[in-house]
C-alpha cells in the first residue's frame, strides 16, 4: 500500500516538473521574439534617420549647386554688361571724333568762301571808288552769317512787366529763380560779341535750354520761339545742360552732411516711425529712340508688353530726402537692366560697401534686395499682421521718392517722350533736369496740378532678394517695434 502511494507521488512530481519546464521554455521563447522585433524596429529607425540625413545632404548639395550656378550667371551677366558699356562708349567716342573733324572742315571751307567773297567785294568797291557800293558789300557779308528771324515771343517774355504767372507756366519756375540760375551760369556760358555777329545773351541761352526741357518740343519749334537757328538751339541746350551739371550739381545735388542727415532721420521717422532712414530710393525709365548699336540692351520688355509698342529706355536711379530733393542719382544704364542690377552699378553701392551707410537705411521697393543698408518690404505670400503693417509704413517712405520722380517728369516734359538728343549726350541732359528739379524744390516752386503724372514702372523681385541675414533680423525687429509701440499701419485691416 505504501509502495503504491509512493509511486503515485513520484509520478505526479515528474509531471509537475515537465509542466514547469514547458512554461519556462515558452516564456524564454516569447522574450526572444520581442527582443528580436525591438531590434528590428531600432534598426529600421536608424536606417530611416540615416536615409533622411543623406536626403538632406543631397538637398543641400543641390541648393549649393543652384546657388553657385546663379552666382556664376549673375557674374557673367555683369561682366557682359560692363564689356558692352565699354564698347558702347568707345563707339560713340569715335563717332564724336569723326563729327568733330567733319565740322572743322566745314567751318574752314565756309570761312574760306566768306573770305573770298569779302575780298571780291572789296576789290569791286575799290575799283568803282563808290562808298555806297562798299557799304552794300559789307551788308552782304553780314547776311552771309546771320539770317533775320523773329524773336518777338522771347522779347515779350523778357519784359520786366511780363506776368510772373505766365513766365512760370512757360519755364516751370518764377522769374527770381530763373535769374538766380542765369547769375550762377553767367561766367561759364557768356560769350563776347565779334565783328561778324552779336553774342546771344545769357538769359536767352538759359531760356532756350529750360524751355526745351520743360516742354519737350522739337528743335524746329524752339527755333521759331527764340528766333535762332535749329542747330544753334541744339548747341545751346547741350552747352547750358553741361554747365548746369558742372557748376550747379556740386552745389545743389550732393549727399547731405551729418547735421542734414540727422534732420533727415527725424523727418522720416516722423513720417513712418522707422528710425535711421536717410533716403527713399526709386528707379524710373526714360524712353529713347532705338539706338544704332546694342539694341537688345536698351529694349524695355515690360513697357513693351504693357503698352503693346516696342519701347527702348535708359534708367535713372535717385535717392531723395523727405522734401523730394535728390541727394544721389545714377543715370544712363540700359533699360533692360532690373533695379537691383542698376543699384549694383551705381556709385552709391560702392560708397555703401566702403562703409558710408553703416548703421542707416535707404528705403526701396520690392525691386531691390534686402541688404545691410537697403530696407525693403516683405514680398512672400501669407504675410502676418506685423509684416502687413510694416509694409504699409515702408510704403509711406517709398511714396516720397515716387512722387518726387512724378514731379520731375511732370515739370520737365522732355523726359516723357523720346528725345532728339543723342544717347551719349542724354546723361548730361537728365542730370541737368535733376539739378533744376532740386533748385525748384528748394525754392518751393510749386508745380501745376495739371502737369503731375502717375508713374508706371514695373517692379521685378530680384533673383537673390536677401543679401544679408542680419538685415532680415533687423527688419523683423523694426516691424515688431512698430506694432508693439502702436506705430504700425492699420489700413490692411
Amino acid at each position: 500500500m505504501n509502495n503504491g502511494d509512493n509511486y503515485k507521488r513520484r509520478r505526479g512530481e515528474a509531471f509537475s516538473d515537465e509542466d514547469g519546464y514547458d512554461e519556462e521554455d515558452s516564456c524564454s521563447s516569447d522574450h526572444g521574439t520581442k527582443k528580436k522585433d525591438l531590434n528590428g524596429i531600432i534598426t529600421s529607425l536608424l536606417l530611416l534617420e540615416e536615409q533622411d540625413k543623406r536626403d538632406r545632404e543631397e538637398q543641400n548639395d543641390v541648393c549649393n549647386e543652384e546657388k553657385s550656378v546663379l552666382e556664376s550667371t549673375h557674374k557673367r551677366k555683369t561682366r557682359t554688361m560692363l564689356e558692352f558699356y565699354s564698347n558702347f562708349q568707345d563707339y560713340y567716342t569715335e563717332i564724336d571724333e569723326t563729327d568733330r573733324v567733319r565740322r572743322k572742315k566745314s567751318r574752314a571751307l565756309a570761312v574760306s568762301v566768306a573770305a573770298a567773297s569779302v575780298n571780291q567785294t572789296e576789290n569791286q568797291s575799290s575799283n568803282n571808288g563808290n562808298h555806297h557800293s562798299k557799304q552794300s558789300g559789307s551788308g552782304q557779308q553780314r547776311r552771309l552769317w546771320v539770317k533775320d528771324r523773329s524773336k518777338a515771343w522771347w522779347d515779350e517774355c523778357n519784359r520786366p512787366d511780363y506776368p510772373d504767372e505766365e513766365f512760370k507756366k512757360a519755364f516751370r519756375m518764377s522769374k527770381s529763380t530763373f535769374e538766380l540760375i542765369c547769375e550762377e551760369l553767367n561766367s561759364v556760358i557768356a560769350k563776347e560779341d565779334t565783328t561778324l555777329r552779336n553774342a546771344i545773351p545769357v538769359k536767352q541761352r538759359v531760356a532756350v535750354c529750360i524751355w526745351r526741357l520743360a516742354t519737350g518740343e522739337p528743335l524746329r519749334l524752339v527755333s521759331k520761339r527764340f528766333g535762332l537757328g535749329i542747330s544753334t538751339c541744339h548747341k545751346l541746350v547741350l552747352e547750358v545742360c553741361s554747365a548746369i551739371r558742372s557748376v550747379l550739381m556740386p552745389k545743389y545735388l550732393q549727399w547731405p552732411d551729418e547735421d542734414s542727415l540727422r534732420k533727415t532721420k527725424e523727418e522720416f521717422e516722423g513720417i513712418s516711425g522707422i528710425p535711421n532712414v536717410v533716403g527713399s530710393m526709386y528707379t524710373t525709365h526714360i524712353p529713347i529712340i532705338a539706338p544704332k548699336i546694342s539694341v537688345a540692351a536698351y529694349f524695355n520688355k515690360r513697357h513693351t508688353e504693357r503698352n503693346q509698342k516696342t519701347s527702348y529706355s535708359i534708367t535713372v536711379q535717385g535717392v531723395v530726402d523727405p522734401r523730394g530733393v535728390f541727394t544721389d542719382v545714377c543715370i544712363g544704364w540700359p533699360g533692360s537692366m532690373n533695379d537691383d542690377q542698376v543699384l549694383e552699378k551705381s556709385a552709391l553701392y560702392q560708397r555703401a560697401n566702403g562703409g558710408l551707410l553703416k548703421g542707416v537705411w535707404i528705403v526701396g521697393n520690392s525691386g531691390y534686395p534686402l541688404m545691410d543698408w537697403v530696407l525693403v518690404p516683405y514680398t512672400q505670400q501669407h504675410l502676418t499682421w506685423t509684416q502687413h503693417a510694416f509694409n504699409e509704413k515702408i510704403g509711406e517712405i517709398q511714396r516720397v521718392a515716387k512722387e518726387a520722380f512724378g514731379r520731375l517728369k511732370g515739370r520737365w516734359c522732355c523726359l516723357q517722350k523720346r528725345t532728339e538728343v543723342k544717347l551719349q549726350d542724354l546723361p548730361v541732359v537728365l542730370g541737368a533736369c535733376c539739378v533744376l528739379h532740386n533748385i525748384c524744390e528748394m525754392r518751393n516752386e510749386g508745380i501745376d496740378p495739371e502737369l503731375k503724372i502717375e508713374l508706371v514702372d514695373d517692379e521685378m523681385v530680384p533673383e537673390v532678394a536677401l543679401r544679408s541675414v542680419s538685415s532680415m533680423k533687423a527688419r523683423d525687429a523694426i516691424a515688431h517695434n512698430l506694432l508693439h509701440h502702436g506705430l504700425a499701419g492699420t489700413a490692411f485691416l
